[in-house]
Parts: structure tokens; sequence; C-alpha cells
């Protein structure tokens, strides 16, 4: 009686448009709707860290197979803004010659960090020392937590303004 094949059907929803808005009685596909657990891009632009991670990519394009070979570890940082993220970044120093991309880690990361954007600057430009700010509860490591130290160093040749 039922088939055991599996179909999926995919559904293309669409609304008629109410006359003068897009034509005359067309019909309007809906798209979905964003995910609302991604992070905001909105304030990207005016973030200091990405000056930060420009220069670091730049660097891992010249020298990344070398730090692949020290480092062997991939980092995802998530920067805040209010409480919220508004963009991720990823150091990865384990597969190839390394990279530094905009988004989440494409495998999981070894060592996770959230972190507000100011702080994350503070610390590139040694105003902050890193334990402290972990201690103080200003940023938040999920992971290996040690090879935070390597990236520290990677921060401090790579990133200094």
């Amino acid at each position: 009686m039922w088939k055991k094949e599996r179909k999926r059907s995919h559904h293309q929803p669409k609304i008629k448009a109410a006359e003068g808005v897009s034509g005359t009685g067309q019909y309007v596909e809906l798209n979905s709707a964003q995910d609302p657990s991604a992070p905001k891009s909105i304030q990207v632009t005016e973030l200091r860290s990405n000056l930060v991670f420009e220069e670091i990519s730049r660097r891992v394009k010249e020298v990344g197979s070398q730090l692949v070979k020290k480092v062997n570890a991939i980092f995802q940082l998530d920067i805040t803004k209010d409480g919220k993220i508004i963009v991720q970044w990823t150091v990865d120093l384990k597969n190839g010659s390394g990279e530094v991309y905009s988004g989440s880690a494409r495998s999981p990361p070894d060592t996770l960090f959230t972190i507000p954007d100011h702080i994350f600057m503070e610390l590139v430009l040694g105003k902050t020392n890193p334990q402290r700010a972990f201690f103080a509860g200003k940023l938040k490591v999920s992971g290996k937590v040690m090879l935070g130290q390597k990236l520290e160093k990677i921060f401090k040749d790579c990133a200094i303004f």
C-alpha cells in the first residue's frame, strides 16, 4: 500500500503580490529567512579587529607552512559587540600551508575564543595581559586552552601596529 521509496519534496512557497507592488497580480517567490543564530554582519566594517586579521592573513600567506609545522592547530575567534557575535574568524594553522578566513572553522577548531572587539584590540596592542583578561572573564576560551599561548605569539609577531 505505501511505497518504501523516500522522496524529498522541495517546496517553493509563492504568494500572489498585491496589485502595484511587483507588477500586476504576479506571484512572488518567498526566500527562506536568514538563520537567526548566524553572526550578524551589520557592523563588521567598523571593527578594528578586521585590520589585524587582514595583516595576519597576509603574514600567513608568506610563512604559513612554517607556522603550520610549529603550531598545528585551528583557532576560531568569535568577535562580539554588545554581547552578540558579529563576526567569526578562523586561523587554520593545521592544514596545508595555513589560512586565515572570515567565518566559522571548516574543521572542528582546537581552540575557540569568544572575545569583544575592544578587548581583542587591547590584547593585540599589548595593553592587556591575555591571562588576566581570561581570569577576569573578559574573554572566553574553550577547547585546548594552552594553545592560546601559541596564538598570542603569532599575534605579537604578525600584527604589531
